[in-house]
C-alpha cells in the first residue's frame, strides 16, 4: 500500500471509535469478589451498554481492600470506558476497554466531602490554541501532574491526546502538539490543596486531569451519549513507574476531575464484556 494513502484522512478516519463513560458503584466483598453493581442513571444509557456492564461485573475480582491489615467489605465508585468499533459488515462491536475504580471516580461534589482528597484551588482553563482554532480542531488532553506538599505543580506531562477532528497524519500531529502545549502551559500555573501525608516518599503526589477542548457553539456529548474521536498514542510519564498506575486508563476519567495516580483499586481479572 502507498504510505501516503495510509496517512490520508480517509485512512485515519477508519481508526475512529465511539466511546461512552459509564459511572456507578460496586460492593467488593472481603475476598475481592463483587456482590453488587449499580450504574448511575441507567435509564439514560443504551440498554446494550447497561447490560454489558451489569453482566460483566459479577466476574470481576479485586485485590482485597485491607484496613489495618484486615480485608474489609467496601463500596467503591467506578468509571468505565465503553467503546464501540465499526465492523466490516457495518455492525458494531461494543466492549469495556478501560476502567478506574476507587474514590477518585466520584463526582466533583462528592470529592469536596472527602477530607483526605487532593482538591483543586486554582484550575484556570487553558487558552484555546490559535492554530487549533483556525482549523476547527477539537479534542481531549490527558495531563499528569507532579504536585508538591505545598500544592504547587512541580512538573507536568501529557499522557494522551484524543482528537474529535480528522486530518492527515501531519495535521493530526500538529493538532495534538497544539493542545499539549496549551494544556502544559496552563497546568504549570495550577494550585491544589494537598492533605497532610498524601505525598509519597519523594515528597510529591501524582494526579491525572483530563482537559477538554471544544469550539464555541459545539456541545460535548452528555451522559449516555456516544463520543466519536480518533485515539492518540499513549505516552510514558517519566516519574510514573508503578504497574497499577500504568494499568489505569486515562480515558476512563471524567474531564475536569482529579485522579490520584496509582490509587485506584486493583482489578485482578479482565474487564471482559463484549457485544456486537
Amino acid at each position: 500500500m502507498d504510505s501516503s494513502l495510509a496517512q490520508s484522512p480517509q485512512a485515519i478516519r477508519k481508526q475512529a471509535e465511539a466511546s461512552m463513560l459509564v459511572t456507578g458503584s460496586i460492593l467488593i466483598e472481603r475476598d475481592g469478589s463483587v456482590s453488587e453493581l449499580e450504574v448511575d442513571d441507567r435509564d439514560k444509557l443504551p440498554d446494550v451498554v447497561a447490560s454489558l456492564v451489569e453482566n460483566s461485573g459479577p466476574a470481576w475480582r479485586f485485590e482485597p481492600v485491607l484496613v489495618d491489615g484486615n480485608p474489609r467489605r467496601v463500596k467503591a465508585r467506578m468509571s468505565l470506558l465503553v467503546v464501540a468499533k465499526k465492523l466490516e459488515d457495518g455492525g458494531y462491536r461494543v466492549g469495556i476497554r478501560g476502567s478506574y475504580f476507587g474514590k477518585d471516580a466520584m463526582t466533583a461534589e462528592e470529592r469536596q466531602q472527602e477530607p483526605d482528597a487532593v482538591k483543586a484551588l486554582d484550575l484556570k482553563p487553558p487558552s484555546y490554541p490559535l492554530s487549533a482554532a483556525e482549523v476547527g480542531a477539537r479534542g481531549t488532553a490527558y495531563v499528569v501532574l507532579k504536585i508538591g506538599a505545598d500544592g504547587k505543580v512541580i512538573d507536568a506531562a501529557i499522557e494522551q491526546v484524543n482528537l474529535r477532528t480528522v486530518g492527515d497524519a501531519n495535521q493530526m500531529k500538529r493538532m495534538r502538539s497544539a493542545f499539549s502545549r496549551s494544556a502544559l502551559t496552563a497546568a504549570r500555573g495550577w494550585s491544589f490543596s494537598v492533605p497532610a501525608g498524601a505525598t509519597d516518599e519523594h515528597g510529591f503526589v501524582s494526579v491525572r486531569v483530563p482537559v477538554d477542548y471544544e469550539m464555541a457553539g459545539n456541545t460535548l456529548p452528555t451522559y449516555g451519549q456516544w463520543n466519536a474521536y480518533i485515539p492518540g498514542p499513549r505516552e510514558t510519564v517519566p516519574w510514573v513507574q508503578d504497574d497499577q498506575a500504568t494499568n489505569e486508563s486515562p480515558e476512563a476519567m471524567l474531564a475536569g476531575g482529579l485522579y490520584e495516580v496509582g490509587k485506584g483499586l486493583r482489578l485482578l481479572t479482565p474487564l471482559g464484556g463484549e457485544d456486537s
